[in-house]
């Protein structure tokens, strides 16, 4: 995407990378011919192309804090580049780096960049002040602590393997940070998160990718006047469920993780005639339509799409092996690199395009009888409990997508089961976990015609 428009200097230059599928915003900042690079995503290679683009060096890659939701590059920048690391002693990162905590500053070309401590979305959290040439405040980085119309979860580094810091602790300290470091800037400064609209990392994050201090003043719901008791519990009600994947990634990123390429090319690539070993899962990441056509048994449909990762990393444990299914090699290389991206590509067991020839395996729903005759069916509705608050089926039992594997067993089979979400995406990846879990049970997808259904309300 183009230069951001920024306050800065005019020799300095701040470029976003957005990565949709992970809602996961990074930086370049550049001051003539040297390069920092924010929170970077797996993939270094725009990072790369950046720099050359300008004649420019990467001199310095700065970690906010270990990511929970995607793996960052920040190893393989820094060893390809012999760019330093810059991270919060708090951390207690095991690659080579450089403690970035209050009062410490990095020089860039004529600007400089200052640490600034704001733990709260956890505890080793850092935010980014750029200062230009008349050490005025233009830009703050800020992680995961302030996003544009939120902050960031605090909930994330309850388990023991991640630091079992309570997210009731870490709610005050982030009622803190925002209070006493950021919300004490300029209005006028930027703020630049690391995450926009539909990051797992937040709830109501903005549409917008970047704002200013002022804006955030006035139209932030967790910047508004209250007590701190207020904000813990505002900030704690409704947040979005965990997924699997988070934890894992934190330890990842705080080792630091190896080459991205050298991953991918690591991935075994098996023929379609190649036996898959028994009870290893099977990942299939085509269209629904074509799922419903034909599929191995056993499969689940976890189709690539928008959220692709995010649904990987839910529904699947850092620990489990599966094999990735796809309908061409370009799409294979896709949902492999995609994978990549949450750090599973360790998992593939083999990778491999679908067998061309599989019987139909899965029954069309008769809409007309769903509205006629709900009772006729044992209904599960799959989203997340704050979306079923409004039920689009009376009496449906509510198991969110992350839970399903888990707790498939509580669906009774006295009936056939209906599975519902919200548009039809996550419905065909539940149909297919719970035919798996109940083989023999008629279980059907109700797709994108749970529109039809859908409230007037959600209109």
């Amino acid at each position: 995407m183009p230069p951001l428009p920024s306050s800065t200097a005019s020799a300095v230059q701040i470029q976003q990378f957005y990565d949709k599928g992970l809602a996961h915003a990074s930086y370049a900042v550049r001051c003539g011919r040297q390069v920092a690079i924010i929170d970077p995503a797996r993939d270094p290679q725009p990072y790369y192309d950046f720099a050359d683009e300008h004649e420019a060096r990467i001199i310095a890659v700065i970690e906010t804090h270990p990511h929970a939701d995607f793996v960052s590059s920040h190893l393989e920048i820094a060893e390809e580049t012999e760019a330093t690391i810059y991270c919060s002693k708090l951390v207690g990162a095991k690659y080579p780096h450089k403690n970035f905590d209050d009062g410490d500053r990095l020089t860039l070309g004529t600007v400089e960049l200052h640490a600034i401590n704001t733990p709260g979305h956890s505890p080793d959290s850092i935010s980014i002040l750029l200062l230009d040439e008349l050490a005025q405040s233009r830009a703050v980085f800020t992680g995961d602590t302030l996003f544009v119309g939120d902050v960031g979860r605090p909930d994330l580094r309850e388990e023991e393997a991640v630091g079992g810091h309570k997210r009731e602790e870490l709610a005050a300290q982030l009622y803190r940070s925002t209070r006493n470091k950021l919300m004490t800037l300029p209005g006028s400064t930027k703020v630049y998160p690391a995450h926009g609209p539909g990051s797992l990392c937040g709830k109501t994050t903005s549409l917008d990718l970047d704002s200013t201090i002022a804006k955030e003043l006035k139209t932030n719901y967790a910047l508004q006047p209250m007590s701190q008791d207020e904000f813990i519990r505002v900030l704690l009600e409704d947040q979005p469920f965990v997924p699997k994947y988070f934890g894992h990634d934190v330890q990842l990123n705080r080792q630091g993780a190896p080459s991205f390429e050298d991953s991918i090319r690591a991935v075994p690539h098996l023929s379609s005639a190649d036996p898959l070993e028994p009870g290893v899962l099977l990942i299939d990441t085509r269209p629904a339509a074509r799922f419903r056509a034909g599929h191995l048994p056993g499969s689940l449909n976890l189709q690539d799409g928008g959220k692709f990762e995010t649904w990987l990393g839910s529904v699947i444990g850092p620990k489990e092996k599966f094999y990735l299914l796809a309908d061409t090699k370009i799409a294979l290389d896709t949902v492999v690199r995609k994978t990549a991206k949450i750090g599973y590509e360790g998992n593939i067991k083999g990778a491999l395009l679908a067998p061309a020839a599989l019987p139909a395996t899965a029954t069309a729903v008769e809409v007309a009888q769903v509205r006629e005759h709900p009772e006729q069916f044992t209904i599960v509705d799959i989203r997340n409990r704050t979306e079923a608050k409004v039920p689009v089926f009376a009496d449906a039992l509510v198991i969110p997508l992350p839970e399903l594997r888990e707790r498939a067993h509580e669906i009774p089979t006295d009936k056939p089961i209906l599975v519902h979400c919200a548009g039809g995406y996550r419905s065909a990846a539940g149909a297919s976990i719970v035919q798996a879990a109940l083989p023999g049970v008629e279980v059907l997808d109700l797709g994108e015609a749970v529109m039809e259904f859908q409230p007037q309300a959600v209109h």
